[in-house]
C-alpha cells in the first residue's frame, strides 16, 4: 500500500488537513506500506515558501514522516506539457478562450433565472469554443490559452470500455464498494473539463492523475468533497493508460455550524493549537482518531 497527502502551500494547515494526513498515514502504517508527501504548488501566484515550510513543521509535529525528496508539482511541468501535447495531437483537446464570466453568461441566458448546472469541474461548459477541435492536431499546442478535454470524443474513443473505481470509504451519500463511471452520463453532467488553465499551464485534474501514477499511489485518501471529481480522474486514467488506485473518501471536519473547514479558518490552524499547548494526541482526539 502506498498513500499520500498532497496539500497546497497557500495557507495554514487546519484540523481537516490533520485528519486527512493522519488517516492516510495510519492506513499505510497498518498495512506496512508507505506514506508519501506531495506539494501541490502549481498555482505559483498563491504558493509561498513559508507555507510549505509550515506544512513540514506541522506534519512532523503530528509524528508523520515520509521519504525524501518530496515531489513538488512546480517541478513537474514537462510531464504535464507532454500529456497536453499528446491529447492535442490526438484531437481530444481544444483551445478555449472563455472566461468564467463568459461561461456563466452563456449558461444563464436561456435559463430565465434558473441556476446554471454545475458538476465536479464547476460550471458545465456550454461548448462555446468546441468548434476549435477542427484546428487541433498540429504541434505545438497553444500554451497561451486554456485547453479543454472533449468528453464527447473521449466517449467515442473509449466506447464499450468498463469504467469505475473501488471505494473503501464512502461518498457524500454513502456510496461505497464498486462505483461505475458512465461516459455517456459524464458528457452531460461533467462536460468538457479544463486540462490546462491559461495562467497555470495545467489543472488540478490533469496534475493529480499524472502525479499519483508517477508516485505509484495505490490508495488515494481524501475528503468526500472530491468524490465526484474521481469520475474525471478515472476517465483520464483510462484515456492515458494509467492505473486506477483504490479510493478512500473520508468524512469532512466541520465547524460548530456544520461548515467545512477551509484555510481561511485560521482559528483552527494547527500552528495555533500547538502554540496553545495542544499535543498530537489532542489533535487526534479533536478529529475523532
Amino acid at each position: 500500500m502506498r498513500t499520500r497527502f498532497a496539500p497546497s502551500p497557500t495557507g495554514p494547515l487546519h484540523l481537516g488537513h490533520a485528519f486527512s494526513a493522519l488517516t492516510a498515514h495510519d492506513m499505510a502504517l497498518s498495512a506496512k506500506g508507505e506514506f508519501l508527501l506531495r506539494i501541490e504548488d502549481i498555482d505559483l501566484t498563491r504558493a509561498r515558501p513559508e507555507w510549505e515550510a509550515a506544512i513540514y513543521d506541522d506534519l512532523r509535529w503530528l509524528g508523520l514522516s515520509w521519504p525524501e525528496p518530496v515531489m513538488r508539482q512546480s517541478d513537474r511541468m514537462p510531464a504535464y506539457r507532454a500529456t497536453l501535447q499528446q491529447l492535442w495531437s490526438e484531437r481530444l483537446a481544444f483551445a478555449c478562450s472563455c472566461t468564467r464570466r463568459d461561461v456563466l453568461d452563456a449558461l444563464s441566458a436561456p435559463q430565465e433565472g434558473a441556476a446554471p448546472a454545475t458538476g465536479p469541474d464547476g460550471l458545465i461548459y456550454p461548448g462555446t469554443c468546441r468548434a476549435n477541435l477542427s484546428r487541433t492536431g498540429t504541434a505545438p499546442y497553444p500554451a497561451d490559452t486554456a485547453l479543454r478535454l472533449s468528453l464527447a470524443r473521449v466517449a467515442e474513443r473509449l466506447a464499450g470500455a468498463p469504467l469505475g473505481f473501488t471505494e473503501t470509504g464512502a461518498g457524500p451519500e454513502g456510496q461505497t464498494g464498486r462505483i461505475t463511471v458512465s461516459l455517456e452520463e459524464a458528457v452531460e453532467t461533467i462536460g468538457d473539463i479544463v486540462l490546462a488553465r491559461r495562467d497555470l499551464g495545467t489543472s488540478y485534474h490533469l496534475s493529480v492523475v499524472l502525479d499519483d501514477a508517477a508516485q505509484g499511489i495505490t490508495h488515494v485518501v481524501r475528503g468526500q468533497d472530491l468524490f465526484e471529481a474521481t469520475k474525471i480522474h478515472v476517465i483520464l486514467q483510462r484515456l492515458l493508460g494509467l492505473p486506477t488506485p483504490i479510493y478512500h473518501h473520508h468524512r469532512l471536519i466541520r465547524d460548530g455550524d456544520g461548515k467545512r473547514l477551509a484555510k481561511r479558518d485560521d482559528a483552527r490552524a494547527l500552528a495555533k493549537y500547538r502554540a496553545e499547548g495542544a499535543t498530537p494526541d489532542d489533535i487526534r482526539a479533536m478529529v475523532g482518531l
